[in-house]
């Protein structure tokens, strides 16, 4: 009984794309209600806008009718502030009086009397007195409106006392179209602001928004120069032209493919794009030098055209299909991961999809109109042929002779890169969730509990003094009581009605200042506030999490929970990676507790249950009715004034009142009786909140690392230490890990959740594609290689293994095969080197050379733009696709060649031992007379 009801909030996560502030102007003492109503006013407007999810409002100071009542004067008439609250709301007649149903009409009836001026509550009767005189409010209370006190949260605007106004935009709505509208909205605002206020917008979401999707569309703009210019080199204007004409047909059809599905254009559906570019043209450029190939072999035009896109549809479509389910899980991710990559794997699959139907349609009919014939006459230039390497082409096809003829040796040298990459992933870091680079900051300041918020907010104010000594910071803007508006779309807004928190938003000069104060900071704000913890907080990407290291401990009992917490913190503390720890269950927090004696207590004529509701109304005061003013409605409180509730003594001195009171009030004598005669006031710990997880009560560590940590790092220090210190847990008790080690495995678990689909399809596909198992056997063990290949990519150029190292990780796999199905499948259709023959088929892989070079350069050139775009969050992504792609092609050409003629060699013997076995006694005593070599030689003939 009592208990608040349960609320539920789903919007706790997600950025705030519009934050402005109204405020006072420097000078005017303004009153914080008049403010909180304007900042209502552009609520409602801001409500109003098309493409708006959420408005709210931080540091509004409500306001409310205060009835400040005398406790002796309302003892002596055996009153409580209970009573005067109840007598108020029975006056106001805001409620259903009937209605009056005639034959003809129904009348509504209603009773005047309703409060609508302060006047009004001074002058309700609260009790009649013996002589039948009345008293009223006004008798024995005080009536003003007022701010409430304490404040529930207060916010600042770069020092100033201020209303935040935080909107929050709807999915799939364009941000820069919406923000113009808010600043619309805000302009008229502004002008009908009275003359002491002022408005300011402190944070625009969209100029983020249209700066990142500057740099990636420059990126997407770079990318495919780089793509059109490694077209020009290695295939001549010609060619170019007709594998260029895929990218903005492509481009057009995937736009039209993601509206279709209901993906906008933003930065992860553009990033998608950008990814695909390299990969796009690989089919054009396949099929426009298979047709040439034809055209230079003197068949005629459509023949040729005929001819390459039967050979080439099977292999082209299965390289699509493996590159698609390679990128498949980053599209079925469930969560806010999923809602983050999603996108980038869908505009990819989509991608690649339409560039298969254009390599198959508009690609040949352009290569059979305007390639042309080549002349013995005018061979023609580089311009119009492409590069051609000839002492390299010579160098190359010894090494392939060379391979060949030692195959079981290539294949070792073959696979030393690959075993480098895969010894080296023990060397990566473990940043599974990078650092952002932006101009932005936060901090989080938490006192103890318990602390008032006027003592957290002087804290703030020290704080502010420390961060305003440094020139890089531009904008400072707090909120005292409770969570912040997000300005990312990460941080959790996880604290309530919270006297002892503050939060503040911090914008800096650039996103190199930003790195450089977050360990300064960090060190000042610890100086200048033992008394506080304080964490200063970067932004990174990934899932919200409440701290980098999160160590839970779950059983059922409080206090061991907290006794084992306890001792976790400890431990964690004492690694140095570790900033700060802190536990859930923490206590000690001071109480009062009022030892009352029962039986003084039944003789005043209260119980105990009715000494706590007395307290609480007094204290705390009660709701009683309320005044309409305009379209504001403002409560009316009964309570005892400041002085009666702000210490022990003032507690002590309150009186409470018996049921038998107001009788004893008649006869003259003094009902109230003074709670310190009716037991002893101490001050004890207070019991910690219990937290639960899962449904089992859990106490939860939670540790802060410095800027340049990787927390998967100090978390396994965390554990090692942990194991080191013998800690035992009783029975029923065990230990858990959260934090970004919980996210990670989240992450990785839903993603590897469809790997065995995902598997499955692309094994069937590549022997599908082959119709050999053992075929399909080499290029699967290529898609293993090409994982090695990425991490050994990763490790040499220093980058972390993350999220985004992972994706590309699982993406090259898909990407690298593609070389290797263009080789088989060029070596399969070739009857002398499916017999085997060496010379036959170093020569088909010559020939594939140049196309399968040309796809590896453009799909490295499509990823160079990301990996030179700086920052933790692209470049691994980028160059595990495509260092993996980059140096699977040379594992391709050394590894794929010597295993198929292994496999045709045993083939072949296979073969010539069954007709051996089966032959005629004339024809097997021929074959034995002749010797090994010829004899399995005229077998396979």
């Amino acid at each position: 009984a009592g208990v608040a009801e349960p609320e539920f909030d789903d919007d706790r996560t997600g950025a705030f794309s519009a934050i402005s502030a109204i405020y006072a102007k420097p000078g005017i003492d303004a009153n914080p209600a008049i403010v909180r109503r304007h900042a209502e006013i552009l609520q409602d407007r801001l409500r109003d806008l098309m493409g708006t999810k959420l408005v709210r409002l931080y540091g509004d100071r409500q306001e409310e009718i205060l009835v400040t009542i005398d406790t002796r004067k309302l003892g002596s008439l055996g009153l409580t502030a209970g009573q005067v609250s109840a007598a108020i709301a029975a006056a106001d007649t805001k409620v259903r009086a009937g209605q009056i149903r005639g034959r003809s009409s129904d009348l509504l009836i209603e009773v005047t009397g309703e409060i609508k001026s302060l006047e009004r509550i001074r002058n309700v009767p609260i009790i009649n007195g013996v002589s039948g005189g009345i008293v009223r409010v006004s008798d024995v209370a005080e009536v003003a409106r007022k701010v409430r006190q304490p404040a529930a949260s207060l916010a600042y605007a770069n020092g100033t006392p201020a209303v935040l106004v935080a909107a929050k935009i709807e999915d799939a709505i364009q941000v820069d179209k919406w923000m113009a509208s808010v600043r619309a909205i805000i302009s008229e605002f502004k002008v009908e602001l009275p003359a002491g206020l002022d408005h300011r917008l402190l944070f625009d979401q969209s100029g983020y928004t249209a700066a990142r999707l500057a740099t990636v569309m420059t990126n997407l703009l770079v990318g495919v120069g780089l793509v059109v210019a490694v077209l020009l080199v290695t295939l001549g204007w010609r060619a170019a032209f007709i594998v260029a004409t895929i990218l903005p047909l492509a481009s057009l059809m995937s736009l039209a493919g993601l509206q279709f599905i209901g993906i906008p254009i933003h930065q992860m559906s553009i990033t998608g794009l950008i990814v695909a570019l390299g990969l796009l043209v690989d089919a054009g450029i396949v099929m426009t030098d298979e047709i040439r190939k034809k055209l230079e072999q003197g068949a005629e035009r459509l023949s040729a055209v005929r001819a390459a896109v039967r050979r080439l549809t099977v292999p082209l479509l299965a390289s699509t299909v493996t590159t698609a389910l390679a990128f498949a899980p980053m599209a079925v991710l469930p969560g806010p991961p999923g809602d983050f990559i999603g996108a980038i794997a869908i505009s990819v699959i989509i991608m690649l999809s339409a560039s298969f139907v254009l390599a198959l349609t508009i690609t040949p009919a352009l290569s059979g109109w305007l390639l042309k014939r080549p002349d013995a006459s005018a061979p023609g230039g580089m311009l119009v042929n492409g590069i051609r390497l000839r002492r390299l082409s010579n160098v190359f096809g010894k090494s392939l002779h060379l391979a060949l003829t030692f195959p079981k040796l290539a294949i070792l040298g073959a696979l030393i890169l690959p075993a480098i990459g895969f010894g080296a992933f023990s060397t990566l870091k473990a940043q599974f969730f990078p650092g952002v680079d932006r101009d932005q900051f936060y901090v989080q300041m938490k006192l103890p509990s318990g602390t008032a918020i006027g003592e957290t907010d002087r804290a703030v104010r020290t704080a502010e003094t420390v961060l305003r000594t440094y020139d890089d910071i531009q904008n400072i803007h707090w909120v005292v009581g409770e969570s912040a508006p997000a300005f990312y779309y990460n941080m959790i807004a996880d604290q309530d009605a919270e006297s002892s928190f503050a939060e503040a938003l911090i914008t800096t000069t650039s996103p190199d200042a930003t790195e450089k104060l977050l360990p300064e900071l960090q060190r000042a704000l610890d100086k200048a506030l033992p008394q506080a913890r304080v964490t200063v907080r970067g932004l990174v990407q990934g899932p919200p999490v409440n701290a980098p290291v999160e160590v839970r401990v779950v059983g059922p009992e409080i206090q061991t929970l907290k006794e084992i917490g306890d001792d976790v913190r400890t431990i964690m503390v004492s690694v140095p990676e570790i900033l700060q720890a802190r536990t859930q269950l923490t206590g000690g927090e001071p109480k009062v507790v009022l030892d009352l004696d029962e039986k003084k207590a039944r003789l005043a004529g209260v119980e105990l249950g009715s000494i706590a509701g007395q307290l609480d109304a007094t204290l705390e005061g009660t709701i009683g009715g309320s005044m309409i003013e305009a379209s504001e409605e403002l409560p009316v409180r009964v309570r005892v004034g400041s002085g009666g509730r702000g210490s022990i003594d003032a507690l002590r001195r309150t009186d409470v009142v018996g049921s038998n009171a107001q009788q004893q009030a008649a006869g003259g004598a003094y009902p109230g009786v003074p709670l310190a005669a009716l037991g002893s006031v101490r001050l004890v710990p207070a019991e910690s909140p219990i937290f639960r997880r899962n449904g089992e009560r859990v106490n939860t560590i939670q540790g802060y690392v410095h800027r340049l940590v990787l927390p998967e790092e100090a978390l396994k220090k965390v554990q090692a230490r942990i194991i080191e210190s013998g800690l035992t847990l009783p029975p029923g008790y065990h230990i858990e890990v959260g934090g970004d080690a919980d996210a990670r495995n989240t992450v990785l678990g839903d993603l590897l959740a469809v790997a065995g689909i995902i598997i499955a399809l692309s094994v069937a596909t590549i022997v599908l594609t082959f119709n050999s198992f053992r075929l399909a056997a080499i290029a699967g063990t290529v898609s293993v290689l090409s994982m090695g290949l990425s991490l050994l990519a990763l490790a040499l150029f220093g980058y972390p293994f993350g999220i985004m190292a992972v994706i590309g990780v699982i993406g090259s796999v898909g990407v690298s095969i593609n070389a290797a199905i263009i080789i088989l499948t060029a070596l399969q259709n070739n009857a002398h080197a499916a017999a085997g023959e060496r010379s036959a088929i170093a020569e088909t892989v010559i020939a594939q050379s140049r196309h399968i070079v040309s796809t590896t350069i453009t799909t490295f050139g499509g990823f160079l733009p990301l990996i030179l775009a700086g920052g933790g969050f692209w470049p691994p992504f980028a160059m595990a696709i495509a260092g993996g792609v980059l140096l699977s092609t040379a594992v391709s050409f050394y590894f794929v060649p010597p295993a198929f003629a292994l496999v045709t060699r045993r083939r072949s013997c296979a073969a010539a031992d069954s007709r051996i076995f089966t032959a005629s006694p004339e024809a097997a005593a021929n074959e034995q007379e002749m010797p090994e070599g010829p004899r399995y030689l005229a077998a396979a003939a």
